[in-house]
């Protein structure tokens, strides 16, 4: 299962359990971020950047992470991309070229003491282009692992495919246009002046994870960096102030895979690598943003990692059983407004002369959206009487459940 696939689905189980129990949605975040985003500066990527400005977020992804620790200089889904190629015609070609740029990788990060405290973010121009290409490589490789159709489609694989004898790491790494080296180096100087420069000075290297993962999760999830209880997510958007609702989303996921609490996460945020803009809240006041007022962390934690075991999380459910199944799980896992609670937040109700049964006009808009999209507990019809149970009230024969639809008659 892969986080990043279920948040970007608004029909898997996985993103309609976080719409549930995010009750304010995205709006109040992404309000508060625009007050942190206080730039118009803009690295817009150069003309030659094109369909392959994914492949630079990847590199300069990889390349910030360096500068923080070199413990693990290629992540896990570049070694599986590295790995996963020999399936592909010439793939063992292509493989043994991925090992090299790894070992070349490898060396060249230690070799420039990227993670060294007392020297500055960034390194020379040539080390700069020179790392730029290798990274660029990496992230061609680790389409591999994310979509075996798509590494297909890139330079690498169509490189090795005409000539599988000429297809040497120098030959790899002459392949990416100069406009995406330049692209990920501007980002890597902006970065070299700006706030995570001085977070990199705050931190040691034996305090910050780069890319960490979570094991026993069930769900692929791969984040950025952890820096001394920081989780930073990187993102190199063209349009870094909108804050897609998946981003704000995803952030949060990573934080509740953490059961356990491995990695003492207090604080999450995000640097938007083209704007160069650090936004960062404490993890109270993120969950306050999104609304997820419901449960504690630890009991939101619990409950995120028993919907990931009880179904596939990340798959939208399309035959009338699995989205049966879904449907009951979800409701076993909503949490249930007592008396006195508002029923959209499931928090107490504020004191007031007025019996009140929501506590902000927002919580009363929003309980009818989450109420029409199921992701609030079924409410039960009430028992009414009919004309004929009124009139044997008083003999105690009980009630009797009809319709709530009004009838009409001619």
């Amino acid at each position: 299962m892969s986080l990043k696939g279920g948040v970007d689905n608004p029909r898997t189980p996985l993103r309609r359990f976080l719409d549930r129990e995010l009750s304010a949605g995205p709006k109040l975040l992404r309000e508060n971020f625009r007050t942190q985003h206080r730039t118009d500066h803009l690295l817009l990527p150069p003309p030659g950047v094109g369909t392959e400005a994914g492949t630079v977020g990847t590199a300069i992804d990889t390349r910030l992470r360096l500068a923080f620790s070199t413990a693990r200089p290629l992540d896990t889904a570049t070694l599986m991309g590295i790995e996963m190629c020999g399936q592909f015609g010439h793939g063992l070609r292509m493989r043994a070229v991925g090992n090299e740029l790894a070992s070349r990788l490898t060396c060249t990060a230690h070799a420039l003491d990227l993670a060294n405290r007392h020297l500055p973010l960034d390194r020379a121009h040539d080390e700069e282009e020179n790392l730029a290409r290798l990274l660029i490589a990496a992230a061609w490789y680790q389409v591999c692992a994310r979509s075996a159709y798509g590494f297909t489609f890139t330079p690498l694989f169509l490189t090795a495919l005409e000539d599988p004898d000429a297809f040497t790491l120098d030959r790899l790494l002459r392949l990416p246009h100069p406009d995406l080296v330049t692209d990920a180096v501007a980002q890597l100087y902006q970065a070299a002046s700006g706030p995570l420069a001085d977070l990199r000075a705050r931190t040691r290297p034996e305090d910050c994870t780069p890319g960490p993962t979570f094991p026993g999760a069930g769900v692929t999830a791969d984040a950025d960096l952890i820096a001394d209880g920081l989780l930073i997510d990187f993102k190199s958007a063209r349009n870094p102030r909108r804050l897609p609702q998946a981003d704000a989303w995803q952030l949060l996921g990573y934080l509740l895979l953490d059961a356990g609490d491995h990695y003492a996460i207090d604080t999450v945020g995000f640097y938007l690598t083209r704007s160069g803009v650090l936004a960062t809240w404490p993890v109270e006041e993120y969950l306050a943003l999104l609304g997820a007022c419901r449960r504690d962390l630890a009991e939101l934690r619990a409950v995120f990692r028993e919907l990931l075991t009880g179904c596939q999380a990340d798959a939208e459910p399309l035959t009338p059983t699995a989205q049966d199944s879904v449907r009951r799980l979800l409701q076993r896992l909503a949490p249930v407004a007592g008396p006195g609670h508002c029923p959209t937040c499931t928090q107490p109700l504020p004191d007031s002369a007025q019996p009140r049964k929501y506590c902000t006009p927002r919580c009363r808009s929003r309980e009818q959206t989450l109420r029409n999209k199921g992701l609030l507990p079924e409410v039960p019809l009430p028992a009414v009487p009919t004309q004929r149970t009124k009139d044997r009230l008083d003999t105690g024969e009980g009630w009797e459940v009809v319709s709530l639809t009004p009838r009409f008659r001619r």
